[in-house]
């Protein structure tokens, strides 16, 4: 019989409600108590972390991403039809990716060369079309 590391963590399931939406679960992100910092003070104190990554789109990015999107559909600036571009090294680009083609939008970006290609995957996995720049050139360069 094997025994379990004693410095495993318990398992402890949670259920974790269905969303509406892709869209509807940006933001809604759990909170997590960080224990191990917090040896050095007062026990009064608690930190906590909240956990971004697990946006859709992986990052605090989706925040940002998502309100432009609405903010230029509401304006009028972005309709349906029209390419949605933009220059990123990485996050906002994968954030804008996701939220482009969940609402029907084509997205091109600028992104540096050196780029890693897990990055490139991704973002062409979701249909972004991508333009590389220089690197040496910076985000001037992506402008």
């Amino acid at each position: 019989m094997t025994q379990s590391n004693v410095n495993s963590p318990e398992y402890h399931p949670v259920h974790i409600p269905a969303t509406k939406s892709l869209e509807a679960s940006v933001g809604n992100t759990p909170l997590v108590r960080l224990r191990h910092v917090t040896h050095e003070l007062p026990k009064s104190v608690h930190i906590y972390a909240k956990t971004e990554w697990t946006n859709p789109g992986g990052s605090v990015k989706d925040r940002a991403a998502l309100f432009i999107i609405r903010d230029a559909e509401k304006s009028g600036n972005l309709t349906p039809g029209m390419t949605l571009l933009d220059s990123t090294s990485g996050n906002m680009g994968i954030s804008y990716a996701t939220f482009a083609a969940a609402r029907g939008y084509q997205v091109t970006l600028c992104l540096p060369d050196n780029v890693s290609p897990e990055r490139k995957k991704t973002l062409q996995a979701l249909g972004a079309e991508l333009i590389f720049t220089d690197a040496m050139e910076g985000s001037d360069g992506a402008i």
